[in-house]
């Protein structure tokens, strides 16, 4: 591969200009093409950014030789079709969260790229902040000690209005799910980043306040291969909304994660960095007060994969794990019964 990943972007929204922003600021990488549904659209986007061309459709995206990774920043129920062809077209393919809506279509992409020699890049920007790493080193050498349980709040406020102004968000065909999939999933795979690899689930999705199709509200509780249990308790109904809180218990202690922040670290061992009193800025009430710093930090992750062999910290698989948790609590809350994962 050239010492240059030259990206094309499909989906022109709000979380195409994250990306956009975090290649700008992410070395050897060049965002060089977008399109999307709407040409109006792309041509907008590509006006804020100008180095970028506009392509008519994705067909001629993806027929441009310059361009060797694709970006898959489109509604969730249209990743597996983009992302597949795009490997198809013999491109690598970074996908936002979730890489799709179901397991076979993970599955089936995991495989393809395998058998292809393609890299599959899942966006899961939040293991990148400071404190997840952090936290992450920490469980690893041993300074929590042996997971116990854990606790997941996300106690979100979107309106109606928010869903109403984009007619694919709380679907199920293309938004995959409510509160879990949309919101929750960064949430979820912190939790299993931290705990360990999920067993089984047990859970409820329900719709209690919004007009949509999918849960605006949903409880689970998850155990995990190392025998550790958590709850998630999430909403998109709460007034006020509440940072995004962890609470992790091991054998040596505890620590308290709200938002990007430690608020707590109750551990024999110092904490490194500046322990807070609370959380700052979220995006429990807004959907657009995040940073994209954490999307470059994955990006330089995924850049130094694709030229220099480096790990790849969120591949395909990385990716599928909670995608199974948020199935499993959907299919444990039709049923009745517990989901084996």
């Amino acid at each position: 591969m050239e010492n240059t990943v030259r990206i094309g972007i499909v989906g022109c929204g709000m979380v195409a200009r994250y990306h956009a922003k975090a290649i700008a600021e992410t070395p050897n990488a060049m965002l060089v093409g977008a399109c999307s549904k709407s040409l109006s659209s792309t041509r907008t986007f590509c006006s804020e950014f100008p180095q970028v061309r506009a392509y008519n459709s994705y067909d001629e995206m993806l027929a441009e030789h310059d361009i060797n990774t694709v970006a898959v920043c489109s509604p969730t129920g249209n990743h597996y079709e983009q992302a597949k062809r795009a490997l198809e077209a013999h491109k690598h393919v970074v996908v936002e969260k979730p890489i799709c809506i179901t397991l076979r279509q993970a599955d089936d992409l995991i495989r393809f790229a395998d058998e292809e020699s393609l890299s599959l890049c899942v966006i899961s920007q939040t293991r990148f902040s400071d404190s997840a790493t952090i936290i992450k080193q920490a469980i690893d050498n041993g300074e929590l000690g042996r997971p116990i349980s854990a606790s997941l709040m996300m106690r979100y406020m979107r309106t109606q209005a928010y869903y109403d102004q984009a007619d694919w968000r709380g679907t199920y065909a293309y938004d995959g799910g409510g509160v879990l999939m949309n919101q929750g999933i960064h949430g979820i795979d912190l939790l299993c980043y931290f705990m360990g690899k999920p067993q089984s689930v047990t859970g409820y999705a329900k719709t209690m306040l919004r007009s949509i199709e999918a849960e605006d509200t949903a409880v689970a509780a998850i155990e995990f291969e190392n025998q550790s249990v958590a709850v998630i308790d999430a909403t998109v109904c709460s007034q006020p909304p509440f940072p995004k809180r962890f609470i992790l218990c091991g054998e040596k202690g505890t620590i308290v994660l709200e938002d990007d922040a430690i608020t707590l670290w109750n551990l024999p061992t110092p904490c490194p960095i500046e322990i807070k009193a609370s959380a700052g800025g979220s995006s429990s009430a807004d959907p657009k007060g995040i940073t994209h710093i954490y999307h470059a930090r994955e990006y330089r992750n995924i850049v130094r994969h694709l030229l220099n062999g480096e790990a790849l910290l969120i591949d395909g698989r990385q990716g599928r794990i909670p995608l199974s948790v948020i199935l499993g609590v959907y299919e444990s809350s039709k049923t009745g019964r517990k989901v084996l994962l």
